[in-house]
């Protein structure tokens, strides 16, 4: 089973390579905050036009995202709805962007 790490590093850098428009739309600094085991902090930067992903909290962020790994793996993997998780306060965007929260949907989903 994946974790946040996995899917951070690896599953994010892929899917905005094969969809490098997806980069362009969500064009801002994203911190993943993931709580737990297998937790840490991740910056991902779509102003970049590649290596997006880096471990630890670099530059400014539009939005920080705090979940935690097992919370986040079940989005990942369709289990858990992201907006039933954001409701229950198991997914949190600071600050709440809604538009940036959809094109971050399309890049998890």
């Amino acid at each position: 089973m994946a974790n946040a790490q996995e899917i951070i590093e690896k599953d994010i850098p892929t899917t905005l390579q094969q969809n490098p428009q997806l980069a362009k739309d969500i064009n801002s600094v994203i911190h993943f905050n993931i709580t737990g085991d297998n937790g840490g902090t991740w910056t991902l930067d779509c102003t970049k036009p590649a290596d997006w992903v880096t471990k630890g909290a670099e530059g400014t962020p539009k939005m920080t995202i705090t979940v935690s790994n097992d919370d986040f793996v079940k989005i990942r993997s369709k289990q858990l709805n992201a907006q039933m998780a954001a409701m229950q306060g198991k997914l949190k965007f600071k600050p709440m962007d809604m538009g940036l929260a959809m094109k971050l949907a399309k890049l998890l989903g």
